[in-house]
Parts: structure tokens; C-alpha cells; sequence
């Protein structure tokens, strides 16, 4: 087996979970998505994970304005978990589009 068959097969293999929770606004009443993925369409959750600045965190969250929303992102993949806290106006090229498809993918609720 080559080195990129095992590593297509780990990927598909593992579980992937992402929990995309916004606090804030006006009501600041929190809502949460959250998409489970494993096998084939763990890759395609995979991929949106890996585009997106994990270690490059924004300034102070909370001194960006009263009632805008703040946005708490966890992604597991397998064993490995990232988190992250971003404003709403850091929400944009890779994460606007893991966030977007949380939303549009997963099950939405309250916390």
C-alpha cells in the first residue's frame, strides 16, 4: 500500500466533528451547529479544518465592540481537537467558509 492510500484510508477512517457555537448580538441568545462526518465525507470536513489559521489568534475578542457576535469554533479530527474564539469580522476566507457549512450542513440548536 502507498504512502497516499494509507493516509486517503486514515482520513476516511476517522471521525470528524465540528462545533461552531455564536454568543452575542442584540438578544445575545447563543445558537450552535454542530456536523459529524466519518468516512468518505470526513475528507471533505477534513480539507475545510486544514485551510482554516488555527495558531494566528485575533487581538482581544472583547474589545472589538458592544452586541457583535463571537464566534467559538471546535473541530475534531480523530484524536486531534483545535479550538479557537474569533469576532465576527475574523470570520472570513477559510473560516467563513467552515462556519458557512456547519450551518448550512449540521444540526443546529441552543446551548
Amino acid at each position: 500500500m502507498d504512502e497516499i492510500s494509507s493516509d486517503q484510508e486514515a482520513a476516511e477512517a476517522a471521525s470528524v466533528s465540528v462545533r461552531v457555537a455564536r454568543s452575542g448580538g442584540m438578544a445575545g441568545v447563543p445558537r450552535v451547529w454542530r456536523a459529524d462526518a466519518t468516512g468518505p465525507d470526513a475528507r471533505f470536513w477534513t480539507a475545510l479544518i486544514d485551510r482554516c489559521a488555527w495558531d494566528e489568534q485575533p487581538a482581544d475578542v472583547a474589545t472589538r465592540g458592544a452586541d457583535r457576535f463571537v464566534w467559538a469554533i471546535r473541530a475534531r479530527c480523530g484524536e486531534t481537537e483545535r479550538t479557537t474564539s474569533l469576532p465576527d469580522g475574523d470570520v472570513r476566507g477559510p473560516w467563513r467558509d467552515l462556519v458557512d457549512e456547519v450551518r448550512a450542513r449540521g444540526t443546529a440548536g441552543r446551548e
